[in-house]
């Protein structure tokens, strides 16, 4: 797999993988997680609009809201009716007007916010009986990206190595700018076996919110702000839900075997009642490094905007980039 780069210093410009390794579009499918409460963002967002909306409807910068960026972001390398949007009823005056137009069949509803574990499942479970050989990302709709094109690129790189290994997820790690406490990192292991290409690595751990002199010690070592974008098959990504939670995986396939045509709503209900709140990556994910792989990232310019002080660095960077006025 061939790379771009810039020339100069290699720390500081973007490095990615070029050229589109085929995958067809019938069976690739994303997934965007629109589902949290936005707490810890809740009171600059307040501010910003007037109420208690999560972050993922508001509007930070320009004209679209999180949510619009990232489906507009997405559509460039995935299909549009293939793009799954996963929201909260509980959110639903919030983003009425944002999905309207939107087939209800790319519509996961969840009841209430349970975390990222459920929504996972949920959007699994679904992917499953539509397309069972395909191969899906997830995206997080509260990201920000300065470099669109890397991005893609990266993305269509990782459906690539989706398919070459389809026994693996593999996650979009981004080379750190900082030894940042906030953020989980992943530490890569050997090169893949059988990969030519020098961008992807064995999983070796996580290591969640470190202290800034482990998170010091963790940048020196070479690992990877995680930016919980995964992209994988769809049978990987059960397979490791399976051996991590299979309580979890249990209660799904369980609800899905009984659920009949226009009953889903209230099976959906009496199954999050059951099932306890949890997080993708640190219940699945940190539990099966063995089942997944890592792609070094570089110049993504890859921001989680889930704190007030990374929302004024972006605009601020915005506002310098556009210059006075």
């Amino acid at each position: 797999m061939a790379t771009r780069s810039y020339h100069g210093d290699p720390s500081k410009h973007a490095v990615w993988p070029t050229g589109r390794v085929h995958v067809p579009d019938a069976h690739r499918w994303g997934v965007i997680l629109a589902g949290g409460d936005g707490k810890r963002l809740l009171p600059l967002t307040r501010r910003i609009m007037g109420d208690d909306r999560p972050k993922q409807f508001c509007i930070l910068s320009g004209g679209e809201t999180l949510l619009e960026q990232t489906r507009r972001r997405v559509s460039q390398t995935i299909p549009e009716p293939q793009t799954l949007l996963v929201m909260t009823r509980t959110h639903e005056r919030y983003y009425a007007d944002q999905i309207a137009g939107v087939s209800l069949s790319r519509l996961l509803i969840q009841p209430y916010n349970h975390g990222t574990a459920p929504a996972i499942t949920y959007s699994l479970m679904h992917l499953q009986q539509m397309d069972p050989h395909g191969l899906v990302a997830f995206l997080p709709s509260d990201h920000h990206f300065a470099n669109e094109e890397a991005f893609i690129a990266h993305i269509d790189f990782a459906f690539s190595q989706a398919a070459s290994h389809p026994e693996r997820v593999i996650l979009l790690g981004i080379e750190p700018e900082a030894p940042e406490e906030a953020y989980g990192w992943i530490e890569p292991g050997s090169l893949l076996v059988g990969e030519p290409c020098s961008l992807v690595f064995e999983v070796s751990r996580f290591w969640e919110k470190p202290p800034r002199r482990r998170a010091s010690h963790l940048m020196r070592r070479g690992c990877l702000w995680n930016s919980f974008v995964m992209v994988g098959a769809v049978g990987a990504f059960l397979r490791t839900i399976r051996h991590a939670r299979p309580d979890l995986l249990a209660c799904f396939e369980s609800t899905w075997a009984t659920m009949t045509p226009g009953t889903e709503e209230e099976a959906l209900r009496g199954l999050y009642l059951k099932v306890p709140a949890g997080s993708f990556s640190h219940e699945v994910l940190s539990e099966r490094p063995s089942d997944l792989a890592v792609i070094r990232t570089r110049g993504l310019g890859w921001t989680d905007l889930g704190e007030p002080a990374r929302v004024a660095s972006i605009l601020a960077l915005k506002n310098e980039a556009e210059g006075p006025r």
